[in-house]
């Protein structure tokens, strides 16, 4: 367990932490324990790859003897963070966020307990925000908040050119009426999130302080970005999904065994609870070693979202493909008949959307089926291609896929 007193350094080792709003975090942070709360907006039925560092820091500062509070943003998805986005947010039935809610659950409580002194509590804004008075909350709040600043915040200034609703620019109200609410509420004195959300962060700590308090405080961690600094956890399916049925284990694994070089320090140190001193060790093995660094991140992060037996199942996997030992039995599968087409094949498989991206696969030289290249775009399968029962789809050099009678 992480002490108290040595918190702010883990975060800051890892390097998790990005921008601080006042100095005296460290002090506030090591010396005591305080309510903090990290916000999700539940958009999706399952968690991916972009929330899996809010998740970590979580885990880090519970067991420093923080407490989290998780606040599932159901009142504020009514309305969508412009943050980074071009145009605005389709609005979500209060039934579609309640059965969201209830699947981010399941998956939070892999990280953090609800148990005990420290334990974490879930709240959802909609319980507050959806039943605020319009004009007691414009003149209690929205007075306290200069419009020319806001529109010098990052996340609207993108949106400054397509339009900006007045609904949209609601949301810094809302959020920072979050962090006040909970302050007054829990006692809830650090807001932490994505730096996406910096301008947000602020709006709560200043709102805080100026209705008299001094004790409120914000904290942004580094986003989950490659070298090149690309956002990480986007494959050709779409999203990297923490919910098995949406991204499987053995692509989960892939994702992370594949990664650059130039990113396994990053990832060790963000998504692992590995010492620091194996991450550096690991990170600093060269040339065909660090493959085997690749492997115990990919294990490691597969273990912390599903399981060690799905991580063991897909090493399993991952070994019989790349390594000619393991079993094949848990990589992806898809059932297909004879006479299908390879190009059916192929979008059935997940590896292209249409059959006009798979036949440009297969003419880039991009197929193979059963190590065999494929050039002909009309090949249609046949038994002879299903040895002892399946054969093997491979797109590119990493990407295998079972297809089965």
């Amino acid at each position: 367990m992480i002490t108290m007193s040595k918190i702010y350094e883990e975060l800051m080792e890892r390097g998790y932490i990005e921008q601080v709003t006042h100095e005296e975090i460290k002090d506030v942070l090591d010396n005591s324990s305080i309510p903090f709360y990290i916000g999700f907006d539940p958009t999706a039925d399952s968690l991916h790859v972009g929330h899996f560092v809010s998740m970590m820091v979580a885990a880090q500062m519970q067991k420093a003897g923080h407490k989290p509070i998780i606040l599932i943003g159901g009142g504020t998805a009514t309305i969508g963070d412009p943050s980074g986005k071009t145009d605005m947010r389709r609005m979500m039935s209060r039934e579609e966020i309640n059965h969201n809610v209830e699947c981010f659950k399941k998956q939070l409580s892999k990280f953090i307990s609800f148990e005990g002194d420290n334990g974490a509590i879930i709240v959802n804004n909609a319980d507050w925000l959806l039943n605020l008075n319009f004009v007691e909350f414009m003149r209690d709040i929205g007075s306290l908040f200069s419009v020319n600043k806001m529109l010098a915040a990052e996340c609207y200034k993108q949106r400054m050119e397509r339009g900006l609703t007045f609904f949209e620019l609601g949301y810094m109200l809302m959020q920072s009426y979050d962090f006040l609410h909970l302050y007054n509420t829990y006692g809830c004195k650090l807001q932490m999130g994505g730096n996406d959300q910096w301008s947000n962060i602020l709006g709560g700590v200043d709102l805080i302080r100026r209705v008299g308090h001094s004790d409120s405080y914000g904290l942004t961690f580094k986003l989950l970005t490659t070298k090149e600094g690309k956002k990480m956890g986007k494959t050709e399916k779409g999203a990297l999904w923490l919910d098995a049925t949406k991204t499987s284990p053995y692509e989960f694994y892939q994702y992370w065994r594949n990664i650059d070089d130039a990113d396994v320090k990053t990832v060790l140190s963000l998504l692992t609870f590995l010492p620091m001193e194996e991450v550096n060790r690991l990170s600093s093995l060269k040339d065909e070693q660090i493959n085997e660094a690749k492997k115990v991140a990919a294990f490691e992060i597969t273990k912390l979202i599903h399981g060690e037996e799905e991580a063991k199942k897909a090493e399993e996997a991952a070994k019989a493909l790349f390594e000619g030992q393991g079993s094949l039995e848990n990589m992806p599968t898809s059932k297909v008949e004879v006479n299908t087409s390879i190009l059916d094949a192929i979008i059935t498989a997940g590896m292209a959307p249409s059959k006009g991206q798979a036949r440009t696969l297969i003419n880039q030289g991009g197929i193979t089926l059963n190590d065999e290249k494929i050039e002909d775009v009309n090949y249609v399968l046949s038994e002879k291609d299903f040895k002892d029962g399946y054969a093997i789809l491979r797109k590119g050099k990493k990407i295998y896929h079972k297809l089965e009678l």
